[in-house]
């Protein structure tokens, strides 16, 4: 089951619990700021998450996924891919 755009998995996501949030699936607007680029780039594009694109893993995935404070050394990039399999 795809949970966001970037390969977080929500269910395991502290922020689930303590702000409500349903993934960026499920939501219009992020708690964190007015948006996210991430999530934005797959919706213009119509993909479900990064993993279909064929520019995956791009420079501002890999940016997100290897940032010092808010990065998981590409765990989400590896989610991705596995969805991108589960799909075929």
């Amino acid at each position: 089951m795809i949970e966001s755009r970037c390969g977080i998995l929500c269910n395991e996501c502290h922020y689930k619990e303590e702000v409500g949030c349903f993934g960026c699936i499920h939501i219009k607007k992020p708690f964190w700021g007015e948006e996210c680029i991430i999530k934005s780039c797959c919706e213009k594009r119509g993909y479900e998450h990064c993993g279909e694109c064929e520019a995956f893993p791009c420079e501002q995935l890999n940016a997100f996924a290897y940032d010092e404070k808010q990065g998981d050394g590409g765990k989400r990039i590896c989610q991705c891919k596995m969805w991108k399999e589960c799909q075929k």
